[in-house]
């Protein structure tokens, strides 16, 4: 997609300058001057020069990252870039004209002022129809994302349901709160306060497309701790995190998805448990989220895959390729996931 709006930028220039100077040279035929050897030098040279200009101006408007701004913040920009740009413009065009027309150089101060006035009106109109382009493509993007966006969810949605409410994990959790109700009841209670909360935000998931790092990590406690009822000491659970993650949004029941997959692929299948470290720092505008678990990757089957298809999926409608995911057995014993998320909400 990238190439292609390259080309069409490349293209739209192209056509753009060629209009104007033929139109140049149109008007200046009609007006009795000859079509001879100056002024097609001079209309090759308005050609490559505003070529030239006009692209490092774009360069210069993505690099500042204008497109950003509001149109009040966005006059003030136009008016100077225009101005700076056709001042270059008019610099590389007196030296062009004197060099091959001319063949001596002669500054005219007025003449240069007239001339760079009409350039800067020239400039501000190219902006205007950047702009406006840009404009349009965006909101084009924006509405695809969305549609996609959309189209996915109930997907996403439909099967995090199949995946997060299957029956062996509600047998297991309510078995567990079972056999605490005489033995324990308080913990029993809590035991069921943390499996409701974990289902309504699996309910809710589709109505929000990312979760503050707080909020995310309060569903993955209640997790662990409902999961600790079930396998005892044989899961033992680490975390170091980084008080700035919380300045953070990351999709929802993401973390959540991946501790589960870590016990279900991992630490269920060793007989003596495991261990699953939760760790977070932040580099910058990203957090950088490492899982570390008991375990070794073999294969995943088609069954087994889809929380990580989940996140990968997720990760990449929301950021793009702002964040990435990585998932490879770190030795012999043991296997490491890495999700890097970036601070920008949303694309």
């Amino acid at each position: 997609m990238i190439n292609n709006r390259k080309r069409l930028y490349l293209y739209l220039q192209f056509t753009g300058w060629l209009c104007y100077v033929v139109l140049a040279g149109v008007l200046n035929t009609a007006t009795g001057k000859p079509l001879n050897q100056e002024l097609i030098i001079t209309l090759l040279a308005v050609f490559v020069i505003g070529l030239f200009t006009s692209h490092l101006y774009r360069l210069a408007i993505h690099k500042l990252g204008w497109a950003q701004h509001g149109f009040i913040k966005l006059i003030p920009r136009i008016i100077l870039g225009s101005s700076v740009f056709a001042f270059l413009f008019q610099v590389l065009y007196f030296f062009t004209y004197s060099l091959l027309v001319l063949s001596y150089f002669e500054w005219d101060w007025v003449d240069t002022f007239t001339k760079w006035l009409n350039w800067v009106i020239l400039f501000f109109f190219w902006s205007l129809i950047y702009f406006v382009f840009q404009y349009f493509r965006r909101y084009k993007d924006e509405e695809i994302k969305n549609l996609q966006w959309e189209a996915t969810k109930n997907e996403i949605e439909l099967n995090k349901l199949k995946s997060q409410l299957n029956p062996h994990f509600i047998f297991n959790s309510m078995n567990s709160i079972r056999a605490l109700v005489d033995e324990d009841p308080q913990k029993a209670k809590k035991s069921i306060t943390q499996l409701s909360n974990i289902l309504r935000n699996t309910l809710q998931m589709g109505k929000n497309r990312t979760v503050s790092f707080d909020e995310e990590m309060l569903v993955v406690n209640d997790y662990i701790d409902l999961e600790k009822t079930r396998y005892e000491e044989r899961l033992r659970f680490e975390s170091q995190i980084d008080p700035n993650s919380s300045c953070f949004q990351v999709p929802a029941l993401m973390i959540q998805t991946l501790i589960e997959n870590a016990i279900k692929h991992g630490v269920s299948k060793l007989p003596e448990g495991g261990f699953i470290k939760l760790e977070t720092r932040v580099n910058e505008e990203l957090l950088i989220l490492t899982i570390t678990n008991s375990g070794q990757i073999t294969h995943v089957k088609s069954d087994t895959g889809f929380g990580l298809v989940n996140t990968k999926q997720r990760l990449h409608l929301l950021f793009g390729d702002l964040a990435s995911f990585s998932l490879k057995n770190k030795d012999e014993s043991t296997v490491i996931t890495q999700v890097v998320i970036p601070k920008q909400i949303i694309l």
